[in-house]
């Protein structure tokens, strides 16, 4: 799945927490701050970076991003 996200956005946004970096999660449907282990999700090609929103990622299970 294609990133709904511009690069130049996904630049800027950060990680409501811990102010970390954000990668996309195409599996997932979100946004995911590795440092804190929480998945923001994309509701209409929107990110929902609401801490009380995020869903943590599971241990061992869960998407990450290749790279991170």
């Amino acid at each position: 799945m294609e990133n709904p996200i511009p690069k130049e956005l996904l630049g800027v946004l950060a990680c409501p927490r811990c102010m970390g970096d954000l990668r996309y999660d195409g599996p997932g449907k979100g946004l995911v701050c590795l440092k804190c282990r929480l998945l923001y999700e994309i509701r209409d090609g929107i990110p929902i970076l609401l801490e009380d929103e995020a869903k943590p990622l599971e241990e061992g299970g869960g998407h990450v991003p290749a790279g991170g």
